[in-house]
Formats: C-alpha cells, sequence, structure tokens
C-alpha cells in the first residue's frame, strides 16, 4: 500500500468489503451541514445507469472537496452508489414501510438489475467504473414481506432489500457481482485503487 485510502461512504457494508480484500481506509464521511440526501435526487426521466454513475460523481467530489477542507492528508478517495432498477424504472431507498412493502411485492417473482457505480481520486486523476448485476426474486407472500419490513432490514437499502441479510432467502438466482449488488463491486474497486496507483 502506498498512501492512504479514504472512503466516502455511510454505509457499513462497503467497509467491511473493503476490509475483505485487505484495504485499510479511513471513513470520510459528511458533516451536519452537507446535505448528501440532496446528491441523490434522480431527474426527470433520468436512466438507471445514468443516475447512479452522475451521482457517483458528486459523491467523490463532494468527498475531495470535504477532504481538502478538513485539511486531512493525502491519499485516495474511494465512492461507491448503488441503484436497483425494475423495468428501468429506479426503486430508491423507502420512504417507510409502507414504501418498502410496495417495492417488495414489485420485486416478488421478478428479475431486477443491480447497477453500482464506483470511482476514485486521487490527486487530479479520477477513474470509475461500473458493476451491473441481475437478481432474480422468488414469489414472496404477503407475510414474508410484512415479517422482512417489520425487521427494520428494507431500510436505508435501495430496493427495500440487502443481499447479505434475510432477503438472501428470497434470492433465486444472481448473475454478476455479488460484492457489487451489496454496494461495492470488489473486483472493479481493486481495479481502479491499481490505476490510482495506491494498490499492488
Amino acid at each position: 500500500m502506498h498512501s492512504l485510502i479514504y472512503l466516502a461512504s455511510q454505509s457499513p457494508r462497503r467497509s467491511q468489503l473493503l476490509t475483505q480484500i485487505g484495504v485499510a481506509h479511513a471513513l470520510l464521511l459528511p458533516g451536519p451541514q452537507e446535505d448528501a440526501e440532496a446528491l441523490e435526487l434522480a431527474l426527470p426521466g433520468e436512466a438507471p445507469v445514468d443516475y447512479v454513475q452522475r451521482v457517483t460523481r458528486l459523491k467523490l467530489e463532494a468527498a475531495v472537496q470535504r477532504h481538502a477542507q478538513r485539511g486531512l492528508p493525502p491519499g485516495a478517495i474511494v465512492c461507491a452508489d448503488t441503484t436497483v432498477a425494475l423495468e428501468g424504472v429506479i426503486l430508491g431507498k423507502p420512504h417507510n414501510g409502507a414504501d418498502a412493502a410496495q417495492m417488495l411485492a414489485q420485486l416478488s417473482g421478478q428479475s431486477h438489475q443491480v447497477f453500482t457505480a464506483v470511482a476514485v481520486a486521487s490527486g487530479a486523476g479520477r477513474w470509475a467504473a461500473l458493476s451491473i448485476s441481475q437478481v432474480q426474486f422468488a414469489p414472496l407472500t404477503p407475510a414474508q414481506i410484512s415479517a422482512y419490513v417489520a425487521s427494520g432490514e428494507p431500510m436505508g437499502k435501495a430496493g427495500a432489500y440487502g443481499i447479505q441479510g434475510a432477503a438472501a432467502a428470497f434470492i433465486a438466482h444472481i448473475e454478476g457481482s455479488y460484492s457489487g449488488i451489496m454496494g461495492l463491486p470488489l473486483f472493479e474497486t481493486a481495479q481502479l485503487l491499481r490505476s490510482a496507483g495506491v494498490l499492488d
């Protein structure tokens, strides 16, 4: 390892995934004065693949400014964003339990796409990659949906589920990157960090 690596994400899963591949990192989280949620607003008619890459770029530039403002030691900054889409429609983070239940009912018995964009900044350099996976949900009963929503797990997660949690029991098949569906595609992330010269 050649330099510090900062992870600009509030997701504990992204931090765990970086640690899994041996990448030591410090968290670079938004301050109370930053409106991180505002960066995640979709534009009217925006395609999921465009949305996830645009939001990741915005998050990265916000993190670069945050790093400079805080006077932190130099280092590479990693950002990512994950979007779930069903037939081209973005399913964001649920607003409440009813919203989560509605999303899960839509996903039930269907195949959907998970887009995770990842971007790295180091000095003036910028590198980005995109992971696209397909996830097939088994048909869910109303009781299964209610119990899962009641667990609280869907909250704060795109598409109202986390593949690494209890929802794994609903997923019949995946094609693509398991870590990408979790929120940080490790193969692509490692490639970007090598390109940035901060990973051997």
